[in-house]
């Protein structure tokens, strides 16, 4: 009864969008913005689909899906989560603090469920806590401290003799990877040698600014630029004779020394499924934030041997899967 209330009482301009399309005959928009490569989105947007249709939500019949890829053009972001807005969608699934940023510049009123793997989200005031949100934000957040240790350690244990790290920062995303890896670098003491790539052309120079700055091995922090151009990176890790560690477990796969991270595409599903949740009518505001739940640590043994590296039993231990 109360519901009904409520969704009777949702015509103002301030009602959330979820409670207005209960009483529209077209099936719900839902508008996905990802700041990424366009090769990389397929099998993205198939994994956030699946978690749409565990929820309920079939395309097209139950939803329909908008996408919004800037093929990693930075420009593109604002304009695009824009449109979303402009033609008032439903909901909007905000990839990557880039795409969160931008969404929650663009409205106070769309839903919004987020994947980001870069933010902390209290600090950068998304949300007001993990478990009540508040606002129109929810999503899949990563609590990264942990990771950057995991990360260095395992490198240092590979190539112990090695004291200098470069790091890939795609400068789109917030400061708290770079900020926790600072951290861990110090108490493992690494030397870091930061550097900015924030498009694909930038890849191939940062790779030889590392060696020329002295690097022996490279740690790649989380983005969609990263995590769409694995094989690149793979090889130009190889050419440059860098051990090579990232959050995307396709790194290893595409060739790439070692990945230490979430099971993306889980973390695709998982988000289709919360978006499904507020579409039902739940406030984004009152959806507790989750986090991922499927781990991987992929090791490449081939990649090990063209750069003359013995992995130590200690890491090899550690593998989920290993390459040979």
């Amino acid at each position: 009864m109360a519901r009904r209330a409520f969704i009777a009482a949702a015509g103002s301009a301030a009602a959330w969008p979820y409670a207005a399309f209960a009483q529209r005959s077209r099936v719900p928009q839902v508008g996905l913005l990802y700041p990424g490569p366009k090769v990389a989105a397929p099998p993205r947007v198939a994994a956030l689909l699946s978690g749409l249709q565990a929820g309920g939500f079939v395309e097209p019949d139950q939803m329909t899906l908008i996408q919004q890829i800037t093929d990693g053009n930075s420009a593109l972001v604002g304009p695009m989560v824009a449109e979303l807005a402009k033609r008032s969608v439903d909901l909007i699934v905000a990839i990557s603090s880039t795409g969160v940023r931008a969404a929650r510049a663009a409205t106070t009123t769309i839903p919004v469920v987020a994947l980001d793997l870069e933010s902390d989200p209290v600090a950068e005031g998304y949300i007001a806590n993990y478990a009540r949100p508040g606002g129109n934000i929810t999503g899949v957040f990563l609590d990264f401290p942990d990771f950057s240790k995991k990360w260095l350690e395992a490198l240092k244990e590979a190539a112990p003799q090695v004291s200098t790290v470069a790091v890939f920062r795609d400068p789109g995303t917030g400061p708290v990877q770079m900020q926790a890896v600072e951290v861990a670098a110090r108490e493992l003491e690494l030397k870091l040698v930061a550097l900015q790539v924030g498009g694909r052309a930038e890849i191939a120079p940062a790779f030889q600014s590392a060696v020329r700055q002295g690097a022996g091995m490279l740690l790649m922090l989380s983005s969609p630029l990263i995590g769409g151009n694995t094989k690149l990176l793979a090889e130009l890790a190889l050419t440059h004779r860098l051990p090579a560690m990232t959050l995307f477990t396709e790194f290893a796969r595409d060739g790439g020394l070692m990945a230490y991270g979430p099971n993306l595409l889980a973390n695709y599903r998982q988000t289709g499924v919360m978006a499904a949740r507020v579409l039902r009518g739940a406030k984004p505001g009152d959806v507790p934030i989750e986090t991922p739940t499927k781990f991987q640590f992929v090791l490449n043994l081939r990649a090990a041997k063209q750069l003359g590296l013995t992995v130590p039993p200690s890491v090899l231990l550690r593998a989920d899967d290993v390459i040979e």
